[in-house]
């Protein structure tokens, strides 16, 4: 009996199936399941929930979030090897696992969720994991559709998410996610963890979506950073010139030192530049 639930340990199901973790899919499997209980309930109570998984590969947290109560689990999986397995559990819990086979970078949930507010809970696959969360966070129109993001990223990536002004990690990433969200790291994940174990340690991230982010157009804030960042080195001076706009007129308007770096500017702060930057773009193409 596994610690959980009375379905057969992880490495059975491995073994079983043949679910060798494929480098190309970037699998990391984790075999814990008290971890992977640790991991669902750093999503909060789930008596009830909906439940969004990406990358479930043998299950391991799928089992936990069903036997951790939550009422429905949509679990994507791009690799067609780990249907079975997954099959195995929605039988041990009848009605409460919906598998769907694809990637999850192409999958709208949305449809699926007839109205229901979600929480996305995952082990994401190393190598879709940042795109995944850009696209989650990049959701039109806002609020989204889920309630909140408790994922795994590797410490690197994790540290970007939750990044302050003035760190080195602080980029395009974390005004992203500080503008539309609330994020905090839960707890780091050794490399023994895993199967096979990465290079790297992981860290669990949990992302609350803020109901009321600053107004302004995403696009804009994505060119501002964009350029910002590009650059990270040189002054705002030098690095907003790539924006077609006046640049001192751009950083005057908005408050901004002409001498400051993208590294200096918080949140706030880029949402201003941006929402300049469309009025001042939006006036230079205005007819004479």
């Amino acid at each position: 009996m596994s610690a959980i639930d009375d379905l057969p340990p992880l490495r059975d199901v491995i073994r079983t199936h043949g679910l060798s973790a494929q480098k190309s899919l970037g699998q990391n499997f984790l075999l814990d399941l008290n971890l992977t209980a640790r991991i669902a309930r750093g999503s909060g109570p789930l008596e009830g929930a909906t439940v969004v998984e990406v990358g479930p590969g043998p299950g391991g947290l799928t089992r936990a979030l069903l036997a951790l109560g939550a009422g429905r689990v949509i679990a994507i999986e791009r690799d067609h090897r780990c249907i079975a397995a997954l099959g195995e559990i929605a039988a041990a819990y009848p009605g409460r696992l919906e598998v769907i086979e694809g990637d999850a970078l192409k999958v709208d949930v949305r449809p699926l969720l007839s109205g229901a507010e979600a929480r996305v809970v995952a082990n994401l696959p190393y190598n879709v994991g940042t795109q995944l969360l850009v696209g989650w966070l990049s959701t039109d129109p806002w609020p989204p559709w889920f309630a909140s993001l408790t994922l795994m990223f590797q410490r690197e990536v994790a540290e970007r998410i939750v990044a302050v002004p003035g760190s080195k990690a602080y980029g395009r990433l974390a005004v992203l996610t500080g503008w539309r969200a609330q994020a905090r790291i839960l707890f780091d994940v050794a490399p023994s963890a895993f199967v096979p174990p990465p290079k790297v340690t992981s860290s669990v991230v949990h992302v609350v979506p803020r109901a009321d982010p600053a107004p302004c157009a995403l696009r804009d804030l994505e060119r501002v950073t964009e350029a910002a960042f590009g650059q990270r080195r040189k002054m705002l001076r030098q690095s907003l010139k790539s924006l077609g706009v006046d640049t001192a007129a751009l950083l005057a308007q908005t408050g901004v030192e002409e001498t400051a770096r993208a590294e200096e500017i918080d949140v706030a702060g880029f949402v201003a530049l941006a929402n300049t930057y469309a009025a001042l773009r939006r006036g230079a193409s205005a007819p004479a």
